[in-house]
């Protein structure tokens, strides 16, 4: 099944099967973990078409394809890799103790994401909490009606969703409209010439990738281009929140800057990096960076040739497209965690697979991208979403969750895991997942704090 799926992703961007292709899927099938949802065969499926796409770009470097291995339960456990970092030993902190579901007064459940300050802060001050305590939010949100405070949360620049089940979140209006969307598209935005690989022994060597983005999806993005041989520069400002602790699990391989766009001279310094990149990544709501001078086609003039990957929570269409989302709040909304556990008691999943499986696919879209640049010329657009990610899951259909376990056993997992030692400790991680045969993945340097390095390429 998985092998099939992959395949039908490929397809999505117009890669059909080709003859020297060889993916191997290879491990049980779900249920992995406690789920009835079908995650090791759409992580493996996404994987597996990362796979062909660094086979692909290997083929235009050297005319041969790769042999590619994709692991269904290493797959699973990648869409939950946070849960296994260790720092010196210890697992850092990544929820907020008020992150969580709250009952409404006319008998639903409203999911808050309070990981940020401001998050925090403006889900109290809009439910109307006397305390910063979870007792005191849930008192206040108690008096609420689902559809309202949901509404309120959302209008006040804050992050939470209401829970649904799978039936109305189809009749949803942006429901319906994410439906008529692919799981992931590409567009040409801009002529540019033809333009080979640069030179280089690993099937991403010589590619210049700009990451601006947060959290896990986008992050992830950028990890899997880093591990197959990229030069990856994450760019964040200091005034923005980041969940630092997740920079060991997503920030491998890359180098971290700030840069202000507030500022007229930060805003100087990414358009000379952007006039340098080859694929530029941004994970901020629709909008927001075309709003900073650094919308898909503006980079299409600056750096003819460019791919830009745009990774976001609910979609560029419909009428949630401008809202604020994160993984949790998409299992929520869109019926998943209702699945998992019941309306009456929801629960998320024990892998946060729209974030992880929207990082592959931006991945993804960046290579086929870089290969059509190749092939065709011009610049090129990817675009994909959390909630892309969740209709596609739950297009799979769900299988006995309770023939899942809560983990892998300790000697399955402990060879899925590595430990790199750099400016944030001795940190415990997962190994890529992919396998290819000539170009083994891996991560030439350790993970760093965000702007530890300068605003500048690397690689000539």
């Amino acid at each position: 099944m998985s092998s099939d799926l992959a395949y039908s992703v490929l397809g999505q961007l117009g890669r059909p099967p080709r003859a020297d292709d060889s993916l191997s899927i290879i491990g049980g099938l779900d249920p992995v973990f406690r789920t009835p949802w079908r995650i090791a065969a759409t992580g493996s499926a996404a994987l597996g078409a990362v796979g062909l796409a660094l086979s692909d770009l290997w083929r235009l470097r050297t005319g041969r394809a790769q042999a590619v291995t994709v692991d269904r339960h290493a797959a699973a456990a990648s869409l939950r890799s946070s849960t296994y970092v260790l720092q010196n030993g210890e697992a850092p902190v990544s929820w907020d103790p008020l992150a969580g579901h709250y009952p409404t007064r006319d008998g639903r459940h409203m999911f808050l994401h309070t990981n940020h300050p401001h998050h925090r802060a403006g889900a109290l001050r809009i439910a109307g909490a006397d305390a910063e305590t979870r007792e005191a939010l849930a008192a206040a949100v108690a008096k609420w009606d689902g559809l309202a405070i949901e509404e309120a949360i959302a209008s006040g620049g804050c992050v939470g969703g209401l829970v649904r089940s799978r039936e109305e979140w189809c009749a949803h209006p942006h429901g319906i409209a994410v439906a008529g969307l692919p799981l992931i598209d590409i567009e040409k935005i801009g002529e540019a010439p033809t333009e080979p690989l640069p030179p280089g022994d690993r099937p991403l060597s010589g590619v210049r990738v700009l990451d601006l983005t947060r959290v896990l999806a986008g992050p992830t993005s950028g990890r899997v281009l880093a591990e197959n041989g990229a030069e990856v520069l994450h760019i964040a400002a200091p005034h923005l929140p980041y969940q630092a602790e997740l920079l060991m699990d997503t920030g491998h391989g890359k180098r971290c800057a700030w840069i202000d766009l507030r500022e007229r001279a930060g805003v100087e310094t990414l358009v000379g990096l952007a006039r340098g990149a080859d694929v530029f990544t941004q994970g901020y709501r629709p909008g927001t960076l075309a709003g900073r001078g650094f919308s898909p086609g503006r980079l299409a003039e600056l750096r003819p040739g460019v791919v830009f990957v745009n990774i976001c929570a609910y979609a560029h269409e419909g009428p949630w497209r401008d809202r604020r989302g994160f993984d949790s709040i998409v299992q929520n909304v869109t019926g998943l965690s209702a699945v998992q556990g019941s309306l009456d008691k929801p629960r998320n999943l024990p892998v946060q697979a729209n974030d992880y499986i929207a990082g592959y696919l931006g991945a993804l879209g960046a290579m086929v991208g870089l290969a059509r640049r190749v092939e065709q010329g011009g610049s090129w657009l990817v675009r994909v979403s959390l909630v892309q990610v969740a209709h596609w899951i739950a297009s799979q259909g769900t299988v006995d969750a309770t023939q899942g376990a809560a983990d892998l056993p300790d000697d399955e997992l402990q060879p899925l895991l590595m430990e790199s030692v750099g400016p944030l400790g001795r940190v415990r991680h997962m190994k890529p997942v992919v396998q290819l045969d000539e170009t083994p993945a891996f991560y030439a340097k350790p993970a760093e704090p965000l702007g530890s390095s300068p605003p500048q390429w690397v690689l000539n």
